[in-house]
């Protein structure tokens, strides 16, 4: 039994450390040290090692000069590379999860949305930033299509990261959200509208992480 609890370890250092990618846990430039990480996910140094080599070798971390993994810097080319790819994915599944999602569904991710405003009311930005990751998966996952899902949610895994600047510029000032538009898109069973809501959630939404990697470069 001793090979297969260490392949659940591993899976489960692997599963631990993509969701802290995706959800902003772990920082651009980030040193990640195996017996603090092994420390931080409560998983032995063996697995949580073939964890990181494993995302190294998906490019979702790096070795620096010193052989240390890293958690590397996006180029701006790399962001807009992944927003335009995030604005066909994503806008592909809200299309299709408006004419199959059912009202239960919508009402969840809903609730999502109503979490997130409650934690800008708060300056809660570090869970919002969590949620959001939440949302937005969520609403690929309505769409049912799994491989769609998977490249996704990679997209995440690289990305993600850079979420910590999310909020850098303030919260945004539009009205309506663009959740609120693709929810009510999704009731309505508009495809087109569920779409175009994401396209400007990912554009809009994300112009303090296109500023931030734009200083980033400069200082660098």
């Amino acid at each position: 039994m001793r090979p297969l609890v260490r392949e659940n370890l591993g899976e489960r250092a692997y599963a631990d450390l993509r969701a802290a990618l995706m959800r902003g846990q772990l920082r651009p430039r980030e040193r990640l040290r195996l017996r603090p990480m092994s420390a931080r996910f409560g998983i032995s140094a063996t697995p949580m090692r073939e964890a990181l080599l494993r995302l190294v070798s998906e490019k979702a971390l790096a070795l620096d000069a010193r052989g240390s993994v890293i958690v590397p810097s996006l180029t701006l080319a790399e962001l807009l590379e992944i927003r335009a790819i995030r604005i066909d994915l994503e806008g592909r599944a809200a299309a299709t999860a408006a004419t199959i999602a059912a009202m239960e569904e919508i009402d969840a991710l809903a609730g999502i949305h109503d979490a997130i405003s409650a934690c800008h009311r708060t300056s809660d930005f570090a869970r919002a930033v969590n949620l959001n990751t939440e949302f937005h998966l969520a609403l690929c996952r309505l769409g049912r299509l799994p491989v769609l899902y998977d490249i996704v949610e990679m997209l995440w895994v690289r990305c993600g990261p850079i979420l910590s600047h999310l909020y850098d510029g303030g919260l945004p000032d539009w009205e309506p959200h663009p959740h609120v538009r693709v929810i009510e898109a999704l009731r309505r069973r508009d495809a087109a509208e569920a779409r175009d809501a994401v396209r400007e959630d990912i554009e809009r939404g994300g112009q303090g992480l296109l500023v931030h990697v734009q200083s980033a470069a400069q200082t660098a």
